[in-house]
């Protein structure tokens, strides 16, 4: 069956080349040279799929893409544009456009573009994003992970400092990653450093650097990470758990372009743009006094989100088989798949720790399995149950007094191991501890 495309264009000569290519791959291609035109095109015919331009005279492809979404919110839409913006590709992909391609077009990344969208418009699934290397495990086909990977494509180019939120576990180093890859930084270095790990003076070390003698036990100059990552990225993971002090040092690194090591009055330029993730809502601690508001909004150019596993449950399949793969031959044992009992668990459960959670389920059932078929005898038993780790929240009961009753029912049900009890949870060590500490937990 014959694929048609309506293509969406006020520049004859790019409309009569994109109507060849798209002819010579195959496609029936109608056109328009305006956005009102392509609504009304749209409500005359079926398409397939609409390759729209930004800018036109009368109706732009910002809004032909609302009004077609309001008619027929299924269709795929890409849109095309010579001028390249953050706002414009932001304010398309929250409109619903599936992707954003800069011109002069790729013609690879057009087709590829194109495949995916007509992959959607049949309800397909994938085990990963065709768009290439950038997105490395980022496994999921559902409608935020489409999403998401939309968003990434159109910010990654830009020199925008990124704050990636979501829970613990959803892959947000992961989303880092793709934004590097995805950038014209990606033949330097992507440097991470985990904000939660170091206390805060070594922290700052850690970042900025230090001369021999700065303090006790710096036997040597060293570059931080800001130097490390100069011409590259920074990938600041945890920064909700940075101290008030340092965030200020933090502030005017960014701001200024330089850093000075500890122990030294001699600034550095560095290169860096800067990403950002936490867990926490930054927000919030910015209205409670815990975050510096004028460093959130530095970071805070772009915001993108990570869904939670619970909200994308289409994608455990996906995952799971993935994992399956990966760790099996790592383990050098062979693996039929799972048992449906097995799956269906898997669907119905919460999965508070994500995909973290997730990837720890099938390697433990993997490495305890005595056959080629992962049982509902392989789950850990709170999965076996088929429903939440924790009952909800008693009416009436406090937050801190659902979080204290979590943290104490998961420390039980580990042993009081806390490195398992803080993956389970979905939280660093550091955190866990502080939040023991807190609640009288830390016997």
């Amino acid at each position: 069956m014959t694929r048609r495309i309506l293509v969406v264009d006020d520049d004859r000569a790019h409309m009569t080349m994109l109507v060849a290519m798209l002819g010579s791959w195959g496609f029936e291609v109608d056109t328009a040279d305006d956005g009102a035109v392509a609504v009304d095109r749209v409500r005359e015919r079926a398409y397939d799929a609409v390759l729209t331009d930004v800018r036109m005279a009368e109706v732009d492809g910002i809004e032909a893409l609302r009004r077609i979404k309001s008619y027929n919110p299924y269709l795929p839409v890409l849109i095309m544009t010579a001028y390249s913006s953050v706002d414009v590709a932001v304010q398309a992909l929250k409109a619903g456009a599936l992707d954003y391609l800069h011109k002069p077009l790729d013609f690879k990344e057009l087709r590829l573009a194109i495949e995916r969208a007509l992959e959607q418009g049949q309800g397909l699934t994938r085990s990963q994003d065709a768009s290439g290397d950038i997105f490395q495990d980022m496994i999921g086909d559902s409608g935020p992970m489409r999403e998401l990977a939309a968003m990434i494509r159109a910010v990654a180019p830009s020199e925008a400092s990124v704050l990636i939120l979501g829970e613990s576990g959803t892959g947000k180093e992961l989303v880092a990653k793709a934004l590097h890859e995805g950038s014209p930084r990606k033949k330097r270095s992507l440097v991470t450093v985990n904000c939660a790990a170091l206390a805060e003076n070594l922290l700052e070390s850690e970042l900025f650097g230090h001369e021999k003698g700065a303090y006790t036990g710096a036997q040597r100059q060293r570059d931080g990470r800001f130097v490390q990552a100069d011409g590259g990225t920074l990938f600041l993971d945890e920064i909700g758990e940075m101290a008030p002090a340092l965030q200020a040092k933090l502030l005017r690194a960014l701001q200024e372009g330089e850093v000075q090591r500890l122990g030294s009055d001699r600034p550095i330029r560095v290169d860096v743009r800067v990403l950002a993730a936490t867990n926490r809502d930054l927000e919030a601690e910015v209205h409670g006094g815990g975050f510096r508001e004028d460093l959130y909004y530095r970071l805070n150019v772009i915001a993108l989100r990570v869904p939670a596993l619970r909200e994308r449950p289409q994608d455990i399949p996906l995952l799971a088989r993935h994992f399956l793969t990966r760790f099996a031959e790592r383990n050098r044992k062979t693996f039929r798949g799972f048992a449906p009992r097995v799956m269906d668990l898997m669907l119905h459960y919460d999965w508070p720790g994500n995909v973290r959670e997730l990837e720890n389920v099938v390697e433990r059932a993997v490495i305890l399995s005595p056959g080629e078929l992962i049982t509902e005898a392989d789950l850990p038993p709170n999965l076996r149950g088929g429903g939440k780790t924790v009952d909800a929240q008693p009416a009436g009961q406090s937050l801190e007094d659902a979080e204290r009753e979590a943290i104490a029912r998961t420390l039980e049900q580990v042993g009081n191991n806390k490195s398992e009890a803080a993956r389970v949870l979905g939280v660093t060590r550091v955190t866990l501890r502080s939040k023991m500490k807190k609640f009288g937990l830390d016997a």
